[in-house]
């Protein structure tokens, strides 16, 4: 699960719908960079692991809506907290990293 989480598209789907419920091209519009493949590959992923519900209203084409359920919500929640931490450390880890190499 935590593979899951922490893929390179987990992260920004749970970040994007801690925002508010989104369909799958809002989802698609919102993430920079992702194909529709990865992204329908890691909702699959992230709704059988119980993260995010996905309802499908029926009409042409369906209407597919994905919203994070309560552990997914409380797991983008420390997500903030983790990317909160790293845009307040980066820098000096990496000068401490640089600091390590040079010596």
């Amino acid at each position: 699960m935590l593979d899951h989480i922490t893929s390179r598209w987990g992260i920004w789907v749970l970040l994007a719908l801690r925002e508010r419920e989104l369909r799958f091209f809002e989802l698609r519009e919102r993430i920079e960079g992702i194909s529709e493949k990865m992204l329908s590959q890691t909702l699959r992923t992230l709704v059988r692991d119980g993260l995010v519900w996905r309802e499908v209203e029926p009409s042409v084409p369906p209407k597919v809506t994905y919203g994070l359920n309560e552990v997914g919500r409380g797991t983008a929640d420390r997500l903030v907290g983790v990317f909160d931490w790293i845009k307040d450390n980066a820098v000096a880890v990496c000068e401490r990293g640089n600091e390590d190499d040079a010596g």
